[in-house]
């Protein structure tokens, strides 16, 4: 066994999750290897708790979503809600060895797929404790132009590194997000307005997502002008797009084009009325992450990055928004990627990728990083 399997498998069940005597725990195992599950289940075990194993692979997923009906979908939407409903937690690693095995799908197969399977993953992320993490493969080595050496290391110090440094920041920042009225964001094609005033702010470090280090929160839904450019490409649905540029009225997503595969970015976001809505802001400030490599767990965290998604929003931040989509979009402002500016009512907060206020200097680099 890996020792680092351990360290890793101990972080989801402590930290990320706090595991309590009795409960039970669905372990989703998604292209890992069984070491990694089997380290899981003792994890579980050593918390005097009851795991329960689910493995699945993408090319059986892909086969059994490619032509698959619609009462195929709704059937194994009911037995998984039937599953679902009796855990009191859940852990998702979820490996790949081809980030684009879906990206031949017919659009109304993953919609109906998506459809049929929202409200198992809406009562996972509503009733149960939850993390989601990745898994290192030479696929995703690749993407981020690393050996797979060098990647297997960078992610197990992304992963297990010390969430507990964040808390202090993450709690001021949340707190003057949740504060906020007016936000400007303004950066190299970007020119962005809107209003948090009302709405919940949430931190995250380490206890639904590894790696971690964000604070949430979401527009009001018609309150979004202007326009904002992403820097950073993304992967949704298999399809990768760049350059992805959105104009905004009345909150509304009025206007969307990319430098690759536009008439699908203008498909997912006309899946449903909300797509074209945005269901989440979020700033980032990983310090183990600065580069984007078409994985958004890792790129959502990027050190200077911030998120805005078209799509679903979260309960714990609600704007009212729903959607099957839930598509983070990250844009990074750091110097070596063109810089920006943040605005909270009038208050620089982040420039350049580096909080500006003092009560936030415990969310740069060098204090997480111990420097």
């Amino acid at each position: 066994m890996d020792p680092r399997y351990k360290a890793l498998a101990n972080n989801l069940v402590t930290h990320s999750t706090n595991i309590q005597s009795g409960e039970k725990v669905l372990l989703h195992s998604f292209d890992i290897p069984e070491r990694m599950t089997l380290a899981l289940i003792r994890a579980v075990r050593e918390r005097n708790a009851i795991p329960f194993v689910q493995v699945q692979s993408a090319l059986l997923d892909r086969e059994c979503i490619l032509d698959g009906s619609t009462e195929q979908f709704e059937s194994s939407s009911h037995w998984e809600m039937e599953r679902m409903k009796k855990m009191d937690a859940y852990i998702a690693i979820r490996g790949s060895s081809n980030v684009f095995e879906n990206s031949d799908l017919p659009p109304e197969d993953m919609k109906r797929a998506m459809k049929a399977m929202k409200p198992v993953l809406d009562w996972r992320v509503k009733k149960t404790k939850w993390c989601i993490l990745r898994w290192p493969s030479p696929s995703m080595a690749q993407q981020a132009k690393m050996s797979t050496e060098a990647f297997e290391d960078f992610y197990f110090n992304a992963c297990c590194m010390n969430y507990r440094r964040m808390m202090d920041g993450m709690a001021s920042l949340e707190e003057k997000m949740r504060n906020a009225d007016q936000v400007v964001i303004k950066g190299p094609g970007t020119d962005l307005s809107f209003s948090l005033k009302g709405i919940n702010a949430v931190a995250c470090g380490g206890t639904h997502n590894i790696p971690d280090g964000e604070v949430f929160s979401c527009p009001v839904k018609d309150s979004v002008e202007g326009m904002i450019t992403f820097n950073a490409d993304t992967i949704y649905q298999g399809t990768s797009f760049s350059d992805i540029c959105l104009k905004f009225k009345n909150g509304r997503i009025v206007d969307a084009s990319s430098s690759s595969n536009e008439e699908k970015l203008n498909e997912i976001l006309d899946s449903d009325e909300g797509a074209r809505y945005i269901g989440e802001f979020a700033i980032a400030f990983n310090p183990m992450i600065r580069e984007p490599m078409l994985d958004i767990l890792f790129d959502e965290k990027i050190c200077g990055s911030f998120h805005f998604t078209p799509g679903q929003a979260y309960e714990e931040a609600n704007n009212g928004n729903e959607s099957q989509v839930h598509w983070d979009m990250v844009n990074i402002q750091r110097n070596d990627w063109g810089g920006g500016e943040i605005w909270f009512d009038g208050e620089l907060v982040r420039k350049d990728g580096l909080f500006v206020p003092s009560e936030l200097h415990k969310l740069n680099p060098d204090y997480l990083l111990g420097n």
